[in-house]
């Protein structure tokens, strides 16, 4: 149950994560290959992306 709980908080965070790159103002292509690289990277991605990278992705993918 508890493993339940923590997938479904991952997916939350993750498709939030998601939802923001797709805000950024940058090549369609650029924002798709984020996301995948994302939901691949699950609990890693999402730490990087929160703790790192959530500031500075937009400056990146230009």
């Amino acid at each position: 149950m508890i493993g339940l709980i923590i997938w479904v908080a991952g997916m939350i965070l993750t498709l939030k994560a998601a939802i923001e790159i797709i805000g950024f103002d940058v090549p369609l292509w650029k924002r798709i290959v984020a996301v995948i690289i994302l939901f691949a990277t699950s609990w890693i991605g999402l730490i990087f992306y929160y703790l790192i990278a959530r500031d500075r992705m937009e400056s990146w993918l230009e």
